[in-house]
């Protein structure tokens, strides 16, 4: 009998022994016993860093980035690779430092986050420590071997007491992953993008601007809260912040007094909500979804005096946030037409998405070689305002008028391409026109204020040259950004400009 019980079990054994009772392997992301033969389907099952051990994919596995829980090993990050798949690879990070235009100091605090082309936050927000130094993880598409492919982002940043970057006179320089480099024995292997585009000076506010309080909040949006436009529009003047990645925002420095905080983004209507500033941080205006819709907006521009081919853009700027000097203010994501891209427009032009709100219309905003027309004589060549009310039926509005768009002077020095740094008062030059009769200049500071116009004294057309240039004999304020403008006239009316983003500088 005893036998015969010994040869039952040696089956049940066997079974035992070959791990027939193992439980089936843990999919990715999931918990796993690494004491198993064979503990995961893809992957290994190593410690998350938080004291599980979890199925994770090495450098070059699979991943899926919209799993609750990480597929891939702690140091690594779950990126689109070029073909539309996913998999684990080292980050990449922007790092720079930001400084004051002033003095050359460390500013501690500010806030700085990552836009792709179409000014859609693809960040978190980075904060400067107290050497200034910030760093920020940016969504990068990388080749089969992990390497990022060529993308470009810009940086906003805004700090206590500071004008916001860009703004006024200053734009943000493209930062390209073409430049990554890999770097190897760092507690966060990955790539790194630094240098001069990464490095961001900031110019304090005058000091009857400092000292006041911030409005904070979140949109309360399921998707497409990132990199949303708030502005808090008071009875003066507007200030306004970009949303991170999970629907945040911080406006600084709004002096004391109500204001109507509102949501801008294409495709996407927010419920705007009152804040009332006394001499303490305002928290938690958030911002909800309404249920009405966007608008589409249309209308032609009509481009005279230009190379052929000649191409531009069209951008909608919240009215609140418009510069009159300047001529420029903040454009929500999206909100451009093309929406991304090298401008296209010929003539016909559609943006769609426009949420309720009031917006200045421009047209050859960008560096295109072209300007609106600066004849004011003549139709076509006014700042064009629009109010988009979608709840009174306002969901597909054509302006009337077209713009007029003709080509602009070409900035020769200082500050053709970009800000340019001056160590002495610079000699201003342009391309002189074909058939003017004298030209003007203006020279105003970051602050908007005008700072030398030559006296008010014309500057003389000139034959024989390609090039037209005169002494500047303005102030020359250390860490000041200055842009100089040109008009070129015949009779009594402007004929041509140099372009809105050109021609500035700033001193040693």
């Amino acid at each position: 009998m005893r036998l015969n019980i010994v040869l039952l079990l040696l089956p049940l054994l066997a079974l035992t022994a070959c791990g027939d009772d193992d439980p089936p392997p843990a999919a990715l992301g999931e918990a796993c016993d690494a004491s198993l033969d064979k503990p995961c389907e893809s992957g290994s099952c190593v410690d998350d860093g938080e004291g599980t051990d979890r199925c994770l994919s090495s450098s070059g596995g699979t991943c899926d980035p919209a799993a609750d829980t990480s597929h891939c090993l702690s140091e690594l990050t779950c990126a689109e690779v070029e073909d539309g798949s996913h998999a684990c690879y080292a980050p990449v990070f922007i790092e720079g430092i930001v400084r004051d235009s002033t003095d050359d100091a460390p500013i501690e605090g500010a806030h700085i986050i990552g836009l792709d082309e179409q000014k859609f936050a693809v960040t978190d927000v980075a904060v400067s420590d107290a050497e200034g130094n910030y760093s920020l993880a940016v969504p990068v598409v990388r080749n089969s071997e992990g390497a990022p492919v060529d993308t470009s982002f810009t940086l906003r940043a805004d700090a206590q007491d500071y004008q916001t970057f860009p703004s006024g006179l200053r734009t943000a320089l493209p930062i390209n992953t073409s430049t990554a480099q890999r770097m190897e024995g760092r507690d966060e292997d990955g790539w790194t993008i630094s240098g001069t585009p990464t490095e961001v000076v900031l110019i304090p506010l005058p000091a009857n601007a400092q000292g006041n309080p911030s409005i904070a909040g979140s949109v309360l949006a399921e998707d497409n809260n990132a990199g949303v436009l708030v502005v808090a529009a008071g009875a003066d003047r507007a200030y306004s912040a970009v949303t991170d990645r999970e629907g945040n925002y911080k406006i600084f420095n709004v002096p004391a007094g109500d204001y109507e905080v509102r949501g801008y983004a294409a495709g996407l209507q927010l419920v705007p909500e009152g804040a009332t500033v006394a001499s303490d941080p305002v928290e938690d205006v958030d911002l909800s979804v309404s249920d009405e819709a966007t608008a589409t907006l249309s209308g032609d521009v009509n481009i005279v005096n230009a190379p052929g081919g000649a191409q531009t853009s069209v951008v909608l700027v919240v009215a609140d946030t418009f510069d009159d000097t300047f001529v420029r203010g903040e454009v929500p994501p999206g909100l451009r037409a093309p929406r991304s891209g090298a401008p296209d427009v010929e003539g016909a032009w559609t943006i769609e998405g426009v949420p309720a709100g009031e917006y200045v219309v421009l047209a050859a905003f960008e560096n295109d070689d072209l300007v609106r027309d600066p004849d004011q004589n003549i139709a076509g060549t006014d700042f064009v305002t629009v109010t988009i009310d979608p709840a009174a039926g306002d969901t597909d509005v054509s302006l009337a008028d077209s713009f007029k768009v003709t080509e602009a002077l070409a900035v020769i020095s200082p500050g053709p391409e970009r800000p340019e740094m001056v160590s002495a008062a610079p000699t201003l030059e342009w391309a002189d026109d074909s058939s003017e009769d004298f030209y003007t200049v203006e020279v105003y500071n970051a602050y908007g204020d005008l700072v030398w116009d030559n006296d008010g004294q014309q500057v003389d057309r000139v034959t024989g040259n390609d090039t037209v240039s005169i002494d500047y004999g303005g102030p020359t304020e250390p860490g000041m950004y200055y842009q100089f403008r040109v008009k070129s006239w015949k009779g009594d009316s402007p004929i041509s400009a140099t372009e809105d983003l050109r021609g500035v500088f700033y001193f040693e």
